[in-house]
């Protein structure tokens, strides 16, 4: 069963799911796109409206499952609220086993305090891990259509590539949707899966990224030294501090910037790309 099934990522781990034959079902709120909705049920998934605050309905959603996946997204209230009630619901209902939302940089490697929304995930790991689920955490870095945004690690309008104090090599994480989706799935069917995953399209680093640059845009972007990382997490407290509305925003600029900063304060250790045979994955060419 999939929560979040009508975003971009939890529609593709359903499209996933289908193509390898397995009986999916997706819980959607009452008010869903219904364009989505269409979608999921022409891909034969099974789609029940539920309201996500209504244990007893969720509960019933998960009769007969296998394994919860989340994809959801937001704050507070869906991060650890409605997920709390979601894997209340699975375990009541026996569900043996738990994908919780986090498709991230790998967020228990960071303190606390330098990304509110890894915080959250955080503070869903420690009820997620006190709970009698099997779980299994995919982190897959950013996700890789971020390069196509302008971001100021890869900015395509200034032509600039930016890093920090002695981060001109540190490697990024990066993994596009439809790569994650296809592991996730793989993941989802697997009864041996550890407690983390680690995976990624592909690592690159700012000099790499000024490299590529070079052989696929044209010009050879300008490397941007933009100061020290202490100098850039005081500057995202500051900035979160001075701006308290963007506590009610997922993707405020303050956190836009922490998400930045995640980037270049932990890389995954290891990968486990191999972890399932057959699965491509797509080359950072693609993604620039």
């Amino acid at each position: 069963m999939v929560a979040g099934a009508t975003g971009n990522l939890g529609q593709k781990i359903c499209r996933e799911l289908t193509k390898m034959k397995v009986n999916v079902r997706a819980i959607v709120r009452a008010g869903s796109d219904k364009e989505k909705v269409d979608e999921l049920s022409k891909m034969g998934v099974e789609v029940l409206t539920v309201d996500l605050s209504n244990e007893e309905e969720l509960t019933d959603a998960c009769a007969n499952v296998t394994c919860v996946v989340s994809a959801v997204a937001g704050l507070r209230d869906v991060i650890v609220d409605a997920q709390s009630k979601l894997l209340n619901a699975a375990v009541k209902a026996g569900v043996p086993r738990f994908i919780p939302s986090d498709f991230s940089t790998d967020f228990t490697l960071m303190p606390h305090g330098e990304n509110r929304n890894f915080d959250l995930r955080k503070e869903f790991h420690e009820i997620l891990d006190n709970s009698p689920i099997r779980a299994t955490s995919i982190f897959n870095g950013a996700f890789a259509n971020v390069l196509q945004y302008n971001i100021p690690l890869f900015d395509k309008k200034q032509q600039t590539v930016a890093y920090y104090d002695g981060k001109e090599d540190w490697k990024i994480d990066f993994t596009t949707m439809d790569d994650t989706a296809a592991f996730t799935a793989r993941v989802a069917l697997d009864d041996t899966a550890p407690r983390a995953l680690h995976i990624a399209s592909f690592s690159v680093s700012p000099n790499d990224l000024v490299a590529l640059s070079e052989q696929h845009k044209g010009s050879k972007y300008e490397l941007a030294h933009m100061g020290s990382m202490e100098g850039f997490s005081a500057y995202n407290k500051q900035q979160r501090a001075a701006h308290p509305e963007g506590e009610n925003e997922l993707y405020a600029k303050w956190q836009q910037a922490q998400y930045l900063y995640s980037m270049f304060l932990v890389h995954h250790p290891k990968l486990d790309n191999d972890w399932y045979k057959g699965l491509s994955w797509s080359p950072v060419e693609a993604n620039i």
